[in-house]
């Protein structure tokens, strides 16, 4: 009896039980939430059924015997399998929308999100009509699009028919089947004679060095959607230099590569990236437009 655990009959405290041993495990937090508490808040909502805006008096709120034990297991799932809290409970959120996740995509954790959310602003002068969003994933970053560009069309693009499933998936939680599809497609091998004003990429972009470095959590992802060769710029190199062939005339290209950016600015010393700023954090998000790409295209002398 002694080992016993005293759990706790509280909301509120049992958030702070469940943080305090993820951080005692050494948990690593990055899918979706970048602290323990939250992850912690998560899996206790989705036990209670309950909104991540509740109200706080929530806190406070007594749980039945049968509401620990559900919660105490899914905590003990998160330190021993050391998979993510959104793969645990099928759900990620992304420009303020939630999205259905599992083991077939990342957890989308884009900082893009706050771009989308602002509508591009100030990068588009205009409401881009035509979206592609490459490496899509669940699908978030181009249903978001979707959302707060309700005129436009896009479409998702994935190299993974099991990725496509989930987006699938998505797309039809937001009832967007009208203006957005999937297409299975290695890069733009599937696309051909479509062109967009916007083209977002969130690609494979982990160097070697970083990928046989990650926590535990990463494992649980798809390698083919984080790994990209020695310096991380396998696919992005292929992209800069074939979307100018995929966009409008005026079209803009977003792609992110995290900490790859420094080793993608040596690799193309002639192209002045802009590298965004972010106000809640992230790093490694250019933009080129088409007029960029053309001259980056003239000076290699590619017809």
């Amino acid at each position: 009896m002694k080992n016993q655990r005293i759990i706790p009959a509280r909301v509120g405290d049992l958030i702070n039980w469940g943080a305090e041993r993820f951080e005692a495990e050494g948990l690593c937090f990055g899918h979706g939430t970048d602290n323990a508490w939250d992850e912690a808040l998560s899996l206790v909502l989705f036990v209670l059924s309950l909104p991540w805006d509740s109200d706080v008096s929530t806190l406070q709120r007594s749980l039945s015997t049968d509401e620990q034990s559900r919660i105490t297991s899914l905590f003990d799932r998160r330190i021993n399998e050391r998979i993510p809290a959104a793969y645990i409970i099928g759900e990620a959120w992304f420009a303020g929308l939630s999205f259905a996740v599992d083991q077939r995509v990342l957890v989308p954790r884009s900082p893009i999100a706050e771009l989308v959310e602002s509508e591009f602003s100030p990068w588009l002068k205009t409401s881009p009509a035509t979206v592609l969003d490459l490496c899509t994933g669940s699908g978030c970053i181009g249903i978001a699009c979707a959302h707060y560009f309700p005129e436009s069309r896009v479409v998702l693009s994935d190299i993974s028919a099991e990725a496509l499933e989930v987006a699938e998936k998505n797309i039809q939680r937001y009832q967007l089947s009208e203006r957005v599809i999937t297409a299975e497609s290695d890069l733009f091998a599937g696309l051909c004679g479509q062109r967009f004003d916007l083209i977002v990429a969130n690609p494979p972009y982990v160097d070697a060095e970083d990928l046989a470095d990650m926590p535990s959590e990463f494992l649980h992802e798809p390698a083919i959607g984080l790994a990209s060769g020695i310096d991380g710029l396998d696919f992005t190199r292929r992209l800069i230099n074939e979307a100018l062939d995929y966009l409008s005339e005026e079209g803009s290209l977003i792609v992110e590569v995290g900490n790859s950016w420094l080793a993608l600015e040596d690799a193309f010393p002639a192209i002045s990236f802009l590298w965004i700023d972010f106000e809640r954090g992230g790093h490694g998000v250019f933009l080129l437009t088409a007029q960029q790409l053309r001259a980056h295209r003239l000076s290699l002398d590619i017809d």
